[in-house]
C-alpha cells in the first residue's frame, strides 16, 4: 500500500509537469509557427539547448510516469483483483464452513441413518426370529388344541372340568395256608395247625379291585369346588359268588366334595379316608400315602379307615420355605372285634346292649355274628354299633420340599346299656345272677395319639415311619384288632391298642420301583374278675389254649366238605399280629397320553401271637400261627 502511494504521488507531480509543458510548448507552437516552405535552421543557442534538453528530459519523465501510470493501473487492477480474491476467499470460506458444517450435519445424519439402519435391521432380524417362534408357536398351539379335540385329558360341562379315573386289573394270591379270600387278607384270622385251613394252600384270581372314577373341578370365583367319587368290585351281594359268572357287585371306596379358598382354607365332606391316614400334602384328600401292596386289606400296621366325615383343614405357608396345616374332622364311629370271654364252660354276663345286626329295609344288612341277642361274641364282630356321638379327630401337617411330618389326636365315645347285676351266686363255672329290671346307659371316652415322618433325602429312596396307640384304637389298624371288652358290671372297657409301619420305598430306575415295609399290631391283655370268681375280658389266663397245635378233627361228619379256620380249644385272643412284606413294581409303559401299564410282585410274612392261656406239654406259652403269601397284579391306568 505504501508503494501505490508513492506511486500516485509521483503520478499526480508528473501530471502537473506535464500540463505545464504542454501549456507552454502550445504557445510556442503558436509564435513561431513555420513557413510552408522550409527554412534554412538557424543554430541554436544555449536557451534552446537548455529547452530542448529540458523538454527530452520531461518527455523521459512523461514516459516514465506513463510507465508508473500503467504501473499503477495494473497495481490498482491487482489491488482490486486481490480485494476480489480476498472477498471471494472470504466467501470461499464461509461457504466452506457452511459446507463443512453441512458435510458434519451430513455425517450426523449419515450416522443416524446407519444406526436407525442398524436397529431396523436388528428389529427385521428380531421379526424374522420371532416369525419364526411365532410359527412354531402356532404350529404348536394348534397341535395342541387338536390333541385336545382328538384326545382330551379333561371333559368339560358348563364350567366344570371332568377328569376320569380308572384302572382295569387281573391279580392274583396264593397263601401258604388258606383264610378263604380274595385277594384281600383278614390278618387276624390266619389259622392254626388244629384248623383245617392251617394245612392246605388257595390260590385266587381276581379283577375285583378293577376301579372306576372321576374328579369334578369348577372355579367360582374366590372358591374351588370340586367332587370325587371312586368305586371297584370288591362288595358282596346276597348271591356273589366264584362260581361261574363272578357276579360281584361295584361299592363305594370314596365320594366326597369339596370346597377351599385362596387362603387355604378348606372343608370336605362325604365318604373318604379318614384323617389319621397319612396324607402326601397338607391333610388334603387324594394325596394319601398308601402301601405299595397288591393286598386290598394292604399291610399289617397301616392306620387307616375309609368312612364318612366332615373335614375343616386351614393352611399356612409355603412348601417351600415351610407349610403348616391343621385340620379337624368328625367321622363315622364304630366299635368292631368286640371280644369278651370268660373260661370254657362259662357263661358270659348278658345283661348289656350296645350293637345289633342291620335291618335290610334301613339299608344296613344283616350280616355279622351275633349270639344269643346280647351282644356279645367270641371272636366275631358285632355288626352296627349304637353310637352316641362320631370320632372326632384333630392333625397338624407340616410340609417341607423333601420331608412330610404329621401328629394328631383321636377321640372316641363307646356307649352301652345294661341291667346293673344285683345278685351273683353260683361257681365261676356256672354263675347265676339277677338283674334290675331298669337298664342304665354308660358313655366311656377312648382315643389316642398318632404321627408320622417322611423323608427323601434324595429322589432315589424315601424313608417313612408312623405309628399309633391308644385306647380303643384298634379299627385304625389293618389288623382289625378288638377295641373294646367287657367289665363284670356290663360297661364297656377299651382295650389298649398300639399299631406302626415302617416302609423304605426306592426308585432305581424311571420305570422300577422296589420297596420294603414292616408292621407291628398289638393288644394289651384286659381282665377282670366277675363276681362268682371268674375272669372275663380280654385274653384271661385261663382260656385253654391246648389244641392249638392239634391236628384238625376228622371232617366226617360235614361230608368233608367245610373246613374251620376256627380251632377246638384254642381260645387265646390275639396279642400281636405282624408282617414283612417286599416287592416291586415295574411300569413297561408310562405314557401322559395312552396311560400306564404296570406289573407287581409282593411277598409277605405273616405272624399272629395269641396271648397265652392254659396250655399243655405240647403247647408252648403263646401259640403262633405263621403264613407265607405272593401277590402279583397287572393293571392298566388309563392317562
Amino acid at each position: 500500500m505504501t508503494r501505490l502511494r508513492i506511486l500516485a504521488a509521483v503520478l499526480v507531480a508528473g501530471t502537473l509537469a506535464s500540463a505545464s509543458v504542454h501549456a507552454q510548448t502550445t504557445d510556442d507552437s503558436k509564435a513561431h509557427k513555420k513557413p510552408k516552405h522550409p527554412v534554412k535552421a538557424k543554430a541554436e543557442s544555449a536557451t534552446e539547448t537548455q529547452l530542448r534538453e529540458l523538454r527530452e528530459q520531461m518527455h523521459a519523465q512523461q514516459s516514465e510516469i506513463e510507465a508508473l501510470k500503467s504501473q499503477l493501473s495494473g497495481a490498482s487492477q491487482q489491488a482490486q483483483q486481490a480485494a476480489t480474491a480476498q472477498q471471494s476467499a472470504a466467501e470461499a470460506q464461509s461457504q466452506a464452513a457452511a459446507a463443512s458444517a453441512a458435510a458434519s450435519q451430513a455425517t450426523a445424519a449419515a450416522a443416524e441413518s446407519s444406526s436407525k439402519a442398524d436397529a431396523l435391521q436388528t428389529t427385521v432380524n428380531d421379526l424374522k426370529t420371532s416369525n419364526v417362534g411365532l410359527q412354531e408357536t402356532v404350529v404348536s398351539t394348534q397341535k395342541t388344541i387338536q390333541d385336545q379335540l382328538e384326545s382330551p385329558s379333561t371333559l368339560h360341562y358348563k364350567g366344570i372340568t371332568i377328569t376320569p379315573v380308572a384302572f382295569f386289573a387281573l391279580e392274583g394270591v396264593w397263601r401258604e395256608r388258606s383264610v378263604n379270600s380274595d385277594i384281600n387278607t383278614p390278618f387276624n384270622s390266619i389259622p392254626f395247625p388244629s384248623a383245617n385251613e392251617g394245612h392246605v394252600s388257595e390260590f385266587n384270581l381276581s379283577g375285583r379291585q378293577s376301579r372306576l372314577g372321576g374328579l369334578f373341578e369348577g372355579n367360582a370365583g374366590n372358591y374351588k369346588l370340586s367332587g370325587y367319587f371312586e368305586a371297584d368290585f370288591l362288595g358282596t351281594g346276597t348271591s356273589s359268588n366264584n362260581n361261574q359268572s363272578n357276579s360281584y357287585v361295584l361299592r363305594q371306596r370314596q365320594i366326597w366334595g369339596k370346597v377351599e379358598t385362596q387362603s387355604g382354607l378348606a372343608v370336605t365332606g362325604g365318604q373318604m379316608w379318614s384323617l389319621v391316614t397319612e396324607d402326601g400334602k397338607s391333610t388334603d384328600v387324594r394325596t394319601e400315602k398308601l402301601p405299595n401292596t397288591i393286598d386290598s386289606q394292604y399291610m399289617v400296621g397301616f392306620s387307616w379307615e375309609r368312612q364318612p366325615g366332615v373335614r375343616v383343614q386351614q393352611r399356612f405357608g409355603d412348601v417351600a420355605t415351610g407349610a403348616l396345616t391343621v385340620a379337624a374332622s368328625v367321622e363315622q364311629a364304630q366299635i368292631t372285634n368286640f371280644t369278651a370271654a370268660s373260661s370254657v364252660g362259662a357263661a358270659v354276663p348278658g345283661n348289656f346292649f350296645f350293637a345289633g345286626p342291620g335291618q335290610n329295609g334301613g339299608l344296613y344288612n344283616a350280616a355279622g355274628n351275633i349270639s344269643a341277642g346280647n351282644g356279645t361274641s367270641t371272636g366275631g364282630i358285632t355288626t352296627y354299633a349304637n353310637n352316641v356321638a362320631p370320632d372326632v379327630i384333630v392333625k397338624a401337617a407340616y410340609d417341607l420340599p423333601k420331608a412330610h411330618f404329621e401328629v394328631g389326636g383321636l377321640g372316641r365315645f363307646m356307649r352301652d346299656y345294661y341291667f346293673p347285676i344285683l345278685t351273683a351266686g353260683g361257681t365261676a363255672a356256672a354263675p347265676v345272677y339277677t338283674y334290675s329290671p331298669n337298664y342304665n346307659g354308660n358313655t366311656v371316652t377312648a382315643g389316642g395319639i398318632f404321627g408320622s415322618a417322611r423323608v427323601s433325602p434324595v429322589k432315589f429312596v424315601d424313608f417313612a415311619v408312623q405309628a399309633m396307640g391308644g385306647q380303643g384304637v384298634g379299627r385304625y389298624g389293618s389288623g382289625q384288632l378288638a377295641d373294646a371288652t367287657l367289665r363284670p358290671d356290663g360297661t364297656l372297657e377299651p382295650i389298649r391298642n398300639y399299631h406302626g409301619m415302617l416302609s423304605i420305598e426306592t426308585h432305581p430306575m424311571p420305570k422300577l420301583d422296589a420297596y420294603a415295609y414292616y408292621g407291628g399290631e398289638y393288644a394289651q391283655r384286659t381282665v377282670y374278675t366277675t363276681p362268682s370268681g371268674d375272669l372275663i375280658g380280654y385274653g384271661p389266663r385261663n382260656l385253654s389254649d391246648t389244641g392249638c397245635y392239634n391236628l384238625p378233627a376228622n371232617p366226617a361228619s360235614s361230608n368233608g366238605s367245610t373246613g374251620s379256620i376256627g380251632a377246638v380249644s384254642c381260645s387265646s385272643p390275639t396279642r400281636y399280629l405282624q408282617e414283612g412284606m417286599i416287592g416291586f413294581t415295574y411300569r413297561a409303559i408310562n405314557s401322559p397320553k395312552f396311560g400306564r401299564l404296570q406289573y407287581q410282585f409282593t411277598y409277605s410274612y405273616l405272624q399272629r401271637n395269641l396271648w397265652s392261656g392254659v396250655g399243655s406239654a405240647t403247647t408252648p406259652t403263646g401259640p403262633r400261627a405263621e403264613d407265607s403269601m405272593f401277590h402279583a397284579g397287572m393293571r392298566y391306568y388309563i392317562p
